[in-house]
């Protein structure tokens, strides 16, 4: 590993709920009236990688010519581009809906997952609607802790995904 990326660091239940508290509260206060996509989707990594410790990579997929390509990220080195139909940030823009990996290590190399970073052991991906509902990006986030995201992660990204991007 990097010697300037730390491995994860799990979290209590409870202390995930605080986290996710003070992160939308920061979130909130930093970005509520900021118009600029690339600006909001820069600071929330930021501010993510600062109050959920177990995020190990965190960053954004954008759409763009019919794929998604590597947009603001805090991490290792990102995949460049991913088409719809490879991985978990291509099913997340196929079907638009929120997944969850628990290991990433015991999906299909290629198909089913595309390894940018070894480390990486579980993923959450949220889809990024704009306010006309369109498909704007994936939220993509890493750990290297097996099991590390839950219906928790699930319900704060998603929220503050429709609040930064959404209507």
């Amino acid at each position: 590993m990097p010697f300037f990326i730390k491995p994860s660091v799990t979290l209590s239940a409870e202390d995930k709920l605080l986290a996710y508290n003070q992160l939308t509260e920061a979130v909130m206060l930093q970005l509520t009236d900021e118009e600029d996509d690339i600006l909001k989707m820069s600071t929330f990594n930021a501010l993510a990688k600062t109050y959920l410790p177990y995020f190990y990579w965190v960053g954004f997929y954008r759409v763009n010519n019919g794929k998604l390509s590597v947009g603001p990220y805090q991490g290792t080195t990102g995949c460049l581009h991913i088409e719809f139909s490879k991985g978990v940030c291509g099913k997340v823009a196929r079907e638009r809906k929120t997944c969850l990996v628990i290991d990433t290590h015991e999906l299909v190399e290629g198909t089913e997952h595309i390894t940018c970073d070894a480390h990486s052991r579980s993923e959450i991906v949220v889809p990024v609607f704009n306010k006309t509902r369109e498909l704007l990006a994936v939220l993509d986030v890493d750990s290297t802790e097996k099991g590390a995201f839950d219906d928790t992660d699930a319900t704060y990204l998603e929220a503050i995904m429709k609040e930064l991007f959404g209507s």
